[in-house]
């Protein structure tokens, strides 16, 4: 009875290890947006280094806990397999995600690079911590300004399809600010209004890559603005 059961154990043991590295970067978003500890723990260490070193792990333990299972299979398969499947989509997810986040253009796209819109009481650089010098429509396609003069209503309304919640507005311009649901990153967007040009630009108030997530705000706002001209 001792080497059935001590199967199990192990088999057990290595699927909870399989499942360590999600079980991690939940514990660590929930932490964060609770302001347990700060985003450069939570999202830099916890999530970023432990969970992408501990997913390798749990690849193996997964393994591991397959190959274990088939002196048992019919009691032990479904758990294995199920490890299998959590450690293959989390790395994956990593792999993923990181290929995104060298593949993604800056956090800070301006549909102006010549006369690039500021951010208004937040600084240009809010605090120093800012993305770095702009990017444009080459590096970000959809982000394209609109050519005539829309209304701070449509502005508006952009900010708010965009999930941006606003912070002001006028005649010539609306702000808004978007904070990240899982560590809470926030990024700031700006909608400039003038006579025949209406131009946005949207940033991070972080140096992080976010894969492209400024980029494809703007899009987006751009694209309500130009359905809505």
């Amino acid at each position: 009875m001792r080497r059935p059961t001590a199967g199990i154990r192990r088999v057990q043991g290595l699927a909870l290890l399989a499942i360590a590295a999600p079980l991690l970067v939940l514990v660590a978003a929930l932490g964060t947006r609770v302001e347990a500890w700060p985003v450069e723990v939570g999202y830099d260490r916890l999530t970023l280094q432990a969970a992408w070193y501990l997913s390798f792990a749990g690849a193996a333990a997964a393994f591991g806990a397959l190959v274990l299972s088939f002196a048992n299979f019919r009691k032990l398969g479904g758990l294995a397999l199920f490890a299998v499947l959590a450690a293959g989509v989390t790395l994956g997810g990593f792999v993923w995600q990181k290929s995104r986040f060298a593949a993604g253009p800056v956090e800070n796209i301006s549909t102006d690079l010549v006369e690039i819109p500021g951010f208004g009481d937040l600084g240009d650089e809010r605090g120093g911590r800012g993305p770095g010098p702009a990017a444009g429509p080459e590096a970000c396609p959809g982000a394209r300004p609109v050519m005539r003069q829309i209304a701070p209503t449509t502005a508006i309304y952009a900010l708010e399809q965009a999930g941006f919640t606003l912070r002001g507005a006028g005649v010539g311009r609306a702000d808004g600010t978007r904070t990240g649901f899982w560590f809470g990153v926030d990024h700031d967007a700006v909608i400039r209004i003038r006579p025949g040009r209406t131009d946005i630009r949207v940033a991070a108030r972080d140096h992080r890559a976010h894969g492209g997530e400024a980029c494809r705000m703007a899009t987006a706002i751009s694209e309500t603005l130009r359905a809505a001209a």
